[in-house]
């Protein structure tokens, strides 16, 4: 019986748990897409396999799931000035280092990548925020790759005309 599963004890059970390192079947497995976490800057040892027993899931993944998901959805809504912008942005705070991601796929990741990272820090904005875009080429194809930079900041949204 060293094949059981050790939520339902069934005998067939093919899967590991990443954490525990127990076998789960797959009626039990949970399981985890590559890309769930892949916002993060590091991503934690626990938080990087594919196959979870419900208990490690329960007790590990699915808190930081729903962090993670509570930062993007704020993300989402996090107001952001650019560069050329100074007029309106020019009395708001720039204490804070500049974040930068680097290789991105396309401008609206880049974006949605640098409020993260302010959603993260629990700021609500950005400014002097810069998108750069560097050609690629591969023989006849073509594609670009997005970098940006941008400093968190708090702004309070009663003084901003959106």
């Amino acid at each position: 019986m060293e094949n059981s599963c050790c939520s339902c004890f069934s005998a067939k059970a093919p899967l590991e748990c990443g954490i525990c390192k127990g076998a789960v079947c797959k009626k039990c497995a949970q399981f985890l897409e590559e890309d769930s976490f892949s916002f993060l800057a590091k991503i934690p040892q626990d938080l990087s396999f594919n196959v979870y027993c419900p208990q490690c899931f329960d007790a590990k993944v699915a808190p930081e799931l729903e962090s993670y998901n509570d930062t993007m959805e704020r993300a989402k809504n996090i107001m952001v000035f650019f560069k050329d912008q100074g007029k309106e942005s020019r009395l708001m705070s720039r204490k804070e280092p500049p974040v930068q991601v680097v290789d991105c796929a396309d401008r609206e990741e880049t974006l949605l990548r640098l409020a993260f990272f302010a959603a993260k820090a629990n700021y609500n904005g950005l400014v002097d925020a810069e998108l750069t875009s560097k050609k690629i080429r591969e023989g006849s194809y073509q594609t670009h790759k997005w970098s940006g930079t941008a400093i968190p900041t708090h702004i309070d949204p009663k003084k901003v005309n959106r």
